[in-house]
């Protein structure tokens, strides 16, 4: 049994070297693959009950342990979709059947036929639509999430919905003192302000600002202001303390805009200070323009960039991970779903608690050292060629034994 044992050994001490030159030679040949994790194989002895007067040798098991939660170098890019994981966190995406996984390999494009952003493997990223709002994504799960396209943020308008009319207006003193923009004993001036309504059609808002002087020393003169536009006529009057500051509550006025969204200016940004008029006008809302670019922002929000300059976030991409990320199973594709071993999914928005940021125009490397993957290559040749040496060894004693008997 001793000579069929030291012939054991010697194979299964092959078998693992083997194994070993394995993990090896995969991580050679993926050392320059986006978001690959290196593997490697770890022995554990395998001892057999043996005799007081002899001895039974055992062997050596293997098991392949992945790098997973290692991270890889972060490499520039000149492609804005090329997106990069710095810290804890996968991206969730979709296999061509639809099954959600995880992966690093950032390597996304635009397919040309949906629309929708795919890595190199062919998995197409998943995010959030905020089309209607914010995302409130499941911690566990990867549910509810929809392909990241590209294509759906075509031409688009968008209704006004809020809008500013901030700034000074001049200090009216006691009785009025003619001067730039002053009637006898007060105030005026127009403007106007530019909204949209809900096919991108622009809508002008007249704004007249008629100023009162005080009544009495110590007293803070008023201003009244009146928005007039299609079907739209408000007035809304303000005052100040003796500092100049608004005490108007709630300086703002509330008004539909006609084929359009119920509106709010704000107004509450004004003063009445000693100095020249000089207010500004702001406006949400954009009229028809086509999508130039998209960006990444490094909480995970993706951006429609028009022509006209407007940005609306169309997307947001999340993060998931793991408690054990290296007991994750890998899959083809540089792609990992969850295991017993690695625990449930937890998903968040990149730079929220223990989620890492994400880049824009990068890739995370391989996470393989070519040196250490060759000093491995040796050592696992080296302790091949010992163990043939030992079955070798055993087989020829073998041959003696059986020779005996002739």
């Amino acid at each position: 049994m001793s000579l069929y044992g030291v012939l054991r050994s010697g194979v299964s001490g092959m078998n693992a070297q083997s194994n070993k030159l394995g993990t090896v030679a995969e991580n050679v040949q993926n050392s320059a693959t986006t978001g690959y994790k290196r593997a490697s194989t770890e022995f554990q002895s395998l001892i057999l009950n043996s005799g007081s007067g002899s001895y039974n040798p055992g062997g050596v098991q293997t098991k392949v342990r992945y790098a997973i939660g290692d991270q890889g170098a972060i490499s520039y890019t000149m492609s804005d979709t090329d997106l990069a994981v710095s810290g804890n966190g996968f991206f969730v995406v979709s296999d061509p059947n639809g099954t959600p996984l995880l992966t690093r390999a950032g390597n996304f494009v635009v397919d040309g036929a949906t629309g929708n952003l795919r890595n190199a493997a062919g998995f197409t990223l998943m995010g959030y639509s905020l089309a209607n709002g914010p995302a409130t994504p499941a911690l566990n799960s990867l549910n509810g999430m929809v392909p990241v396209n590209i294509k759906s943020l075509g031409m688009e308008a968008k209704a006004s919905t809020t809008g500013t009319f901030a700034g000074n207006l001049p200090y009216i003193p006691e009785n009025g003192v003619p001067g730039e923009f002053y009637d006898p004993g007060g105030f005026s001036k127009n403007s106007s302000l530019v909204v949209f309504d809900k096919v991108g059609q622009p809508v002008k808002l007249d704004i007249s600002i008629v100023g009162t002087p005080p009544t009495a020393r110590g007293v803070m003169g008023t201003y009244d202001v009146t928005v007039t536009g299609p079907d739209v006529n408000e007035t809304i009057t303000l005052r100040f303390d003796n500092d100049g500051q608004l005490t108007t509550k709630p300086a703002s006025l509330n008004f539909t805009v006609t084929n359009g969204e119920p509106f709010t200016l704000d107004l509450s940004g004004m003063t009445q200070l000693a100095g020249p008029y000089d207010v500004k006008g702001t406006a949400n809302g954009n009229a028809p323009s086509a999508v130039k670019d998209t960006e990444f922002a490094r909480d995970g929000t993706v951006y429609a960039v028009y022509e006209d300059g407007s940005r609306i976030a169309a997307y947001r991409i999340p993060l998931a991970t793991v408690a054990s990320p290296d007991n994750l199973h890998p899959l083809a594709g540089n792609a990992y779903e969850a295991t017993a071993a690695s625990g449930g999914y937890q998903v968040g928005f990149p730079e929220t608690g223990a989620f890492g940021t994400l880049s824009s125009g990068a890739l995370e490397s391989s996470n393989v050292d070519i040196g250490t993957e060759l000093t491995s290559m040796i050592e696992a040749q080296t302790a091949y060629t010992a163990n043939s040496k030992v079955f070798q060894t055993g087989s020829e004693l073998l041959d003696v034994l059986m020779s005996l008997k002739r």
